[in-house]
């Protein structure tokens, strides 16, 4: 949910400025409206120095710690950033190397200067490569084979003066023999090397690197907000605009009693545009980060993330319809539980969704747990049926997920708009979540048989009656009704062609789930061929096995991030109306 904030507008004194925000930063709640972009010289030189602190932290995460610090470095961040460059152009120069090397071998190794002696006599080196050599340009040159490599003969012909012609097109000379080029990549791989074991000492000092850059991004806040107070009454007044929770107002207000300072305060509005602070149980916080991949909410829009927090899970689990994987990714988390951070909850979370739907799907490591005659028969039938009304049972019930989804959607659409315009100015929202989740609801009931055929039919005449009210002629109490006729009719246009897309979209958790399935499948049955009658087979069988899931669980696991993301930031918040054009709670800290 969305935290309620208060606004702030501070009156001071320009020479107490500088003191006030300050003291802000320690408090640590307040955010005071600033711009997020360099504004001035100062402002430009702290936003360079926080992003080479950034540059070189990021350089170093995947860096081993080396055994012992070595020389401690005047500036870490420069010297992170130099040592990289460094390494990188001598990186650069190995492939070049490498083909010099390839190049020179067949002709073996030699002295580049002994061709200089040999002209000075007058004789000349030529130098060939061919397929064959013929026997009779033996007898009519001077030529000696020097090697055969890759199906090539190399030679060369040694001609006397200028009055010189060879049937073959001529290689231009070696500038030498291919030892020395081993020795060059040997002094470079021995400079990457040294590279490498310096960013590795380097390693040590990265507790002081973030330090540095949270303590520079500090500063650079500060700055910002001290640039973004308006100035009046030549100058010597400064007013600042900042928000706070509303839940730290007693604590703010002793402190700024006591500091004697001039304020007033009001309850912030949409139009205002405060900054965004979420509050949600911990279940939920864990799916913060995706909301604030779209954009946080608006002031007065409503909190996504509950909805992504069970739909993306539902979703994700239902792409990789595994138990088995859902194991693995529940002790991958834990495994990499440092290297991940916070993002190793989220993984855990999602892991046991996915053994949780595995077992419903009664997949398990892409062998069918139906198969299983061990498997009592109570716990076989709490398993998701492979067929329902003739249909795969993994389709329909991603069918009917979607359309709970969507139809969810449109109901947090119509509260929202209720809340932020009014009824009166929602009647057209109403016709369309009376049309189609009423129409939902009402067809399920009759499926179901709780409803009979004649109080169907009175349910159906009825919703389509009021929906018709609100589309056509309701949507815009302040338009002329035919203009809202006209509205009305375009807008069933797109939702009619919208609406059976975004409902098939859905078939993609069926499509991702299948595929990975199989794929699992076919790495099981190639074992069980490699296997054989056993002995050595075994080995091959684990191997095909272990190597074959690992990479189906890493494509499974990105296809399982990316659609279900799709269906909550596309289906999902383009039925809900959601724009997610919030700004992030960013207060001033120290």
């Amino acid at each position: 949910m969305v935290t309620e904030m208060t606004k702030y507008d501070f009156i001071l004194m320009s020479g107490d400025a500088d003191a006030f925000l300050e003291k802000l930063q320690t408090v640590g709640v307040m955010d005071i409206t600033r711009s997020l972009k360099p504004v001035d010289e100062k402002s430009e030189k702290l936003s360079a120095r926080a992003e080479v602190y950034r540059k070189s932290l990021s350089q170093l995460k995947e860096v081993e710690k080396a055994d012992d610090p070595g020389q401690k470095p005047t500036d870490f961040a420069v010297e992170v950033l130099e040592t990289v460059k460094e390494k990188e152009d001598l990186l650069a120069q190995l492939p070049q190397l490498y083909r010099d090397v390839e190049d020179r071998r067949p002709w073996g190794k030699f002295d580049a200067k002994s061709f200089e002696r040999l002209k000075e006599n007058g004789l000349k080196l030529h130098f060939y490569k061919n397929k064959t050599v013929d026997p009779a340009w033996k007898e009519q040159y001077a030529l000696s084979e020097i090697a055969t490599e890759g199906g090539y003969t190399y030679f060369v012909v040694v001609s006397e003066g200028d009055d010189y012609d060879f049937p073959l097109k001529e290689l231009p000379a070696p500038d030498g023999d291919y030892a020395a080029l081993e020795n060059k990549i040997a002094e470079v791989e021995a400079a990457v090397k040294q590279k490498d074991q310096r960013l590795a000492q380097l390693k040590w000092h990265e507790p002081v690197l973030q330090a540095e850059l949270d303590k520079a991004v500090s500063k650079l806040d500060l700055h910002l907000a001290r640039v973004s107070g308006e100035k009046a009454a030549e100058d010597y007044i400064t007013v600042f605009e900042g928000f706070a929770p509303a839940e730290t107002e007693l604590a703010l207000h002793d402190m700024l009693e006591k500091e004697n300072v001039l304020y007033l305060t009001d309850k912030a509005k949409a139009d205002d545009n405060p900054p965004i602070k979420l509050k949600n149980n911990k279940f939920v916080s864990m799916f913060e980060l995706l909301t604030d991949m779209y954009g946080r909410p608006k002031y007065d829009e409503f909190d996504p993330t509950v909805f992504i927090s069970i739909f993306f899970m539902l979703f994700f689990a239902f792409c990789m319809g595994d138990a088995g994987y859902g194991l693995v990714l529940i002790l991958g988390s834990l495994g990499l539980k440092k290297m991940l951070g916070k993002i190793a909850p989220l993984g855990v979370t999602l892991g046991i969704a996915t053994t949780i739907i595995g077992l419903l799907f009664h997949t398990f490591f892409s062998m069918d747990m139906l198969q299983w005659s061990w498997l009592p028969e109570g716990v076989k039938k709490c398993m998701l049926p492979s067929t329902i009304a003739g249909y795969d049972g993994t389709m329909v019930l991603a069918l009917l997920v979607g359309i709970v989804h969507i139809c969810l959607a449109m109901i947090v659409k119509t509260y929202q708009s209720t809340k932020v315009k009014g009824f009166a100015n929602s009647l057209g929202t109403w016709g369309w979540t009376l049309l189609i989740v009423g129409g939902v609801i009402v067809g399920g009931l009759a499926l179901m048989g709780v409803m009979d055929k004649a109080v169907t039919k009175w349910v159906i005449i009825i919703l389509g009656g009021l929906s018709a009210l609100g589309i056509f002629f309701l949507n815009d109490l302040h338009r002329n009704p035919l203009l809202n006729f006209g509205s009305g009719l375009w807008e069933t246009y797109n939702t009619a062609t919208g609406l059976l897309g975004d409902v098939l979209s859905y078939l993609r958790l069926y499509a991702l789930g299948l595929a990975g399935a199989k794929l699992g499948e076919a790495f099981n049955a190639i074992g069980v061929q490699a296997l054989g009658d056993g002995g050595v087979g075994w080995i091959w069988f684990v191997l095909i096995v272990v190597i074959g899931h690992t990479l189906n669980v890493a494509m499974c696991v990105l296809g399982a991030f990316v659609h279900p993301l799709r269906l909550n930031f596309l289906e999902f918040f383009k039925n809900s109306g959601y724009e997610g054009t919030g700004r992030k709670y960013k207060p001033l800290q120290s």
